[in-house]
């Protein structure tokens, strides 16, 4: 496959080097005449590991060559990546002018193409940047888009030092496009790559580089805190995170990792704020694991705002535990919103069989009364009747008997706080905590 790599930086010459060994025939385009010298000698752009033997190995194979000229570098390829820095402003916003600045180029390349192209984002971007490269393309090269050429988000997940290693072994390669015949091209491309290709929508695929990145910040600031905390206690640190990191089933896994509602329990509340209280009374300063409570409270908070946002006054509240499969209102952040909705004179009704069960065997009555004390008279164990009462569902708890609810009730509204559903053919109004619209045929 003939491929032209925009930008010949850290990201397009480790691109640049990686494709011609997996045998594919690379243009590597810049402004730097000396960045274009060096690849053209077979020397790389940059310090790397690996990389000097494979730009050697590619120049030698005639596999490699590079150009200043962007209409060279088009005309005889059939996949432009745009790997061109995207530097932050003092206020951290993406400045993006390099990125538009390749895309006239290469949109007036293509005017006089006939063939059809595909241009990849490589860069680092925010969502919706495919969209507007796209724009600029179509309105500098004359051509329509999708049908003349197509663009993909294809990020990349480099690290300095393993980039190669990284590349050619990745635990994912992420593809964004709306164009199948792009979308095809590119799993030829990557066929000889390890790992598994994900097909993703565009601005997924725009987003993920800043998801990753900032998780591995926040792993680096949560280890360091935990040290500091371990210091204070003169406990070995590294003996902690080591252990910490063999557990792969809930610390190191995707079990915790889904955007929904708060936590509750009797232990994540109160051993994060043991913790939290640990490290105020060795006078350190912890923001990371401070920050988690006001975080989890502002997100009960979005959900009752939600809430309200629908404008009814009778709500369905079903589950009341603070996750299914038990009865346990401890720090249940369900309670915490039937109180405040309570206390502002909405009419609420409650399904919870297993509340409802240890309610009337006793088990929670300390709790209910303190907290709830008029809980019997709006819980019951009755699901059609609460669904039925109700103007607002509101699903907190992701049981299996809650699947049906939007079928069996249609035309109510339904505030999904779990992802209950994944995709929604409903006749009704329907949202979820932190996520989109998922139904097919949702009321205007």
């Amino acid at each position: 496959m003939n491929l032209s790599i925009f930008g010949l930086g850290y990201v397009g010459c480790v691109g640049a080097a990686c494709c011609a060994k997996l045998g594919h025939y690379v243009i590597g385009n810049d402004i730097n005449a000396n960045k274009v010298s060096l690849i053209n000698e077979g020397r790389p752009t940059i310090i790397e590991a690996e990389i000097d033997g494979l730009i050697k190995e590619a120049y030698g194979k005639k596999l490699l060559e590079a150009t200043t000229d962007c209409h060279y570098a088009v005309h005889n390829s059939e996949i432009s990546f745009i790997a061109v820095g995207t530097p932050s402003s003092k206020e951290g916003h993406l400045d993006l002018s390099y990125i538009f600045a390749v895309a006239k180029q290469i949109g007036e390349a293509l005017r006089d193409k006939d063939s059809f192209h595909i241009i990849a984002i490589r860069s680092t971007v925010l969502p919706g940047t495919n969209k507007k490269v796209g724009a600029m393309i179509a309105s500098v090269s004359g051509k329509e888009n999708g049908k003349d050429f197509a663009i993909v988000s294809n990020p990349e997940f480099l690290r300095e030092g393993t980039a190669v290693s990284d590349y050619m072994n990745p635990p994912f390669t992420l593809v964004g496009t709306d164009n199948e015949y792009a979308l095809s091209k590119f799993k030829e491309l990557y066929k000889d790559i390890s790992g598994e290709f994900v097909d993703a929508e565009i601005e997924v695929a725009e987003i993920m580089k800043y998801v990753n990145n900032t998780f591995h910040a926040l792993k680096v600031v949560f280890g360091n805190e935990i040290g500091n905390i371990c210091k204070g206690l003169n406990i070995d640190s590294h003996k902690v995170m080591e252990i910490f990191c063999k557990d792969t089933k809930l610390n190191l896994s995707p079990y915790y990792l889904k955007p929904g509602f708060a936590y509750g329990g009797s232990c994540l509340p109160k051993d994060s704020k043991a913790l939290k209280t640990l490290a105020h009374d060795l006078y350190i300063d912890v923001p990371v694991i401070n920050a988690i409570n006001l975080s989890n409270e502002q997100q009960k908070q979005k959900a009752i705002e939600i809430i309200e946002s629908k404008g009814k006054r009778k709500i369905g509240i079903f589950g009341l535990s603070f996750k299914s499969g038990t009865d346990d209102l401890r720090s249940s952040p369900s309670v915490d919103i039937v109180e405040n909705l309570l206390g502002k004179g909405y009419e609420l009704y409650i399904y919870d069989k297993n509340v409802r069960i240890s309610q009337l065997t006793g088990t929670n009555a300390d709790f209910i009364a303190a907290k709830l004390p008029h809980l019997h008279e709006i819980i019951t164990d009755d699901i059609d009747a609460v669904a039925k009462a109700s103007e607002v569902l509101v699903i907190t708890n992701k049981e299996k008997e809650f699947a049906d609810l939007p079928a069996k009730h249609p035309g109510k509204v339904i505030v999904d706080l779990v992802r209950q559903y994944a995709l929604l053919d409903y006749d009704g109004d329907y949202e979820g905590i932190s996520w989109g619209d998922i139904n097919r045929n949702s009321l205007p």
